[in-house]
């Protein structure tokens, strides 16, 4: 049905002549832009109400708890990947964490997890790669939170954590909340709009970027620079991610291009997750937090982290 759409919008209203460049790449941008959306309105509403019915008092005392055999850090680890994508529900929280006693590497699981893995990268990963590469993409997100969390724990630097006292982060914090079904379902739904409003631009400028990509670069063009058999391919995904800045709403579009140009998925998944987990922007934000030695052992955990989940994707896929 979507197919048919965005054909007659193309050729129909667009007056597009069929296997032309720009016909490809705006039937590229017409598909992907409506289809994302439309997945996206409906697992934000859908976390929204997670979300809502989520007691995060009592996950904060039951993280708290310190004979957990390490699940502690699997919790936290969940518990990020199902938190909003905006700065409200990861550093705010981090640092709630902090003050609520919960051991630093717990939070560092958090908080790993929590801009790599969301309902809108969910949402689109479906949507672009199937259920089986997205279940694998979040068992991965969730596997680098705790393994990476669990390593810095070790590492005991508490010490390094900043004198930083903040207010009450978003003016969502205190409100009451609404009663009622219509009560609920509206407020839920404003709420998700809103976040849906926030990210709309990401994901037009990302399958824009797409389109672009998927129109009128030659089929193959990558595969004479980025291989499997080219070991220092991930790696340099990753490194040329760090100065940029997205979240994966805009970045994830672009990836699905790349993989149908050539690039092995573990390649241009690794520079996915580093553009949203280890941009210079967060780096800045985290600095507010975090004493330097202490940031740069989170930004090498989850750049290896990274790099071999990249690896073990071009090896399984």
């Amino acid at each position: 049905m979507l197919i048919k759409l965005s054909d007659f919008l193309t050729f129909t209203v667009l007056k597009q002549i069929p296997e032309t460049h720009q016909a490809e790449a705006i039937h590229f941008f017409i598909y992907d832009s409506i289809k994302i959306i439309l997945l996206l309105i409906i697992i934000v509403h859908f976390m929204s109400l997670v979300r809502f019915y989520l007691p995060v008092n009592k996950m904060r005392a039951f993280l708290n708890a310190r004979k957990l055999y390490g699940l502690e850090y699997l919790f936290a680890s969940v518990f990020g990947a199902i938190t909003p994508f905006c700065s409200c529900s990861s550093i705010p929280l981090f640092i709630g964490f902090l003050e609520a006693g919960i051991p630093l590497g717990v939070t560092l699981s958090f908080l790993i997890t929590s801009p790599l893995i969301n309902e809108v990268a969910i949402g689109l990963f479906i949507g672009l790669f199937g259920w089986k590469v997205t279940v694998m993409y979040a068992i991965a997100g969730i596997l680098i939170g705790i393994i990476g969390g669990m390593i810095l724990g070790k590492m005991k630097l508490e010490k390094y954590v900043s004198e930083f006292v903040t207010k009450p982060p978003c003016s969502c914090k205190g409100k009451q909340k609404p009663s009622g079904f219509w009560g609920i379902s509206k407020a839920l739904s404003k709420d998700s709009m809103k976040i849906v409003r926030q990210v709309v631009p990401f994901v037009l400028i990302g399958v824009g970027v797409g389109a672009v990509i998927h129109g009128y670069v030659p089929e193959n063009f990558f595969e004479a620079y980025i291989q499997k058999d080219n070991i220092f391919a991930v790696p340099a995904a990753v490194i040329l991610a760090v100065p940029l800045y997205s979240n994966a709403s805009g970045v994830i579009p672009i990836i699905e291009s790349l993989v149908a140009k050539g690039i092995p998925l573990g390649t241009a998944l690794a520079f996915m997750m580093a553009v949203v987990g280890l941009s210079l922007p967060e780096a800045l934000i985290l600095k507010k937090v975090m004493k330097l030695r202490l940031l740069l052992s989170f930004f090498g955990v989850v750049t290896v982290g990274i790099i071999l989940i990249g690896y073990l994707f071009n090896l399984i896929i």
